[in-house]
């Protein structure tokens, strides 16, 4: 009985706890990113989220001028681009 109570409480925890999501940018940190993507010379980019697990910001599909297109990682608070990865 003790076991199966314990497994009850157990799996109440993990219903009870939410999981850490990526999150949008709020409308001050999209200006930002605006910004320092631009600043960086892409034209227009896809999807942009705060990645949990970095944390950085993950602005997808990111297009330059001639029309090649990079995966980008932003430091939060900076927005310095510390990673672009060429998309095939």
């Amino acid at each position: 009985m003790k076991i199966f109570a314990l497994a009850a409480a157990g799996a109440a925890v993990l219903v009870a706890t939410p999981a850490l999501a990526d999150r949008a940018p709020t409308a001050t940190e999209a200006a930002a990113i605006e910004k320092a993507v631009r600043a960086a010379g892409f034209v227009s980019w896809e999807e942009v989220e705060l990645d949990d697990d970095g944390p950085y910001w993950e602005v997808d599909d990111a297009r330059m001028a001639d029309g090649k297109r990079y995966d980008l990682k932003l430091r939060p608070g900076t927005y310095e681009i510390v990673e672009r990865e060429l998309e095939d």
